[in-house]
């Protein structure tokens, strides 16, 4: 289990929902690449409206046919690991927009005690 406290960083990749990476949601693909590089946590947030470079307004209202939503993929971990893992994130995401922050771990601590409450695959269990 990653132990993270005090300073870290924060990476997060702007993408559209419905962006894919061999055939694969292209958000799912970044989860699980930092899964298997052992990076501290990643966190996917679907946006409601949004534009980026093409100055398109996507938006996931009932009457648009849009399915082009934004969506965001958010890495914390120390500075080391996480700027490891940015070739890899700079060879997925093509389009959209990746920034990094500075930020502070104040606590990070799994629900199920040593284990986190897991299936030993990273995946919750029962």
């Amino acid at each position: 289990m990653t132990r993270l406290t005090g300073g870290a960083l924060r990476v997060t990749a702007f993408i559209r929902e419905n962006d894919t990476w061999h055939h694969k949601p292209l958000y799912s693909e970044i989860v699980h690449r930092a899964h298997a590089a052992g990076l501290a946590g990643a966190s996917v947030f679907r946006g409601i409206e949004g534009f980026g470079a093409s100055s398109l307004i996507h938006t996931s209202r009932l009457l648009s046919l849009s399915e082009e939503v934004p969506v965001a993929v958010v890495i914390v971990d120390t500075e080391e690991r996480v700027r490891a893992f940015l070739p890899q994130l700079e060879e997925m995401v093509t389009e959209g927009l990746v920034i990094l922050d500075e930020c502070e771990v104040i606590r990070y601590m799994s629900r199920g005690g040593g284990s986190g409450g897991t299936d030993g695959k990273g995946k919750k269990s029962l």
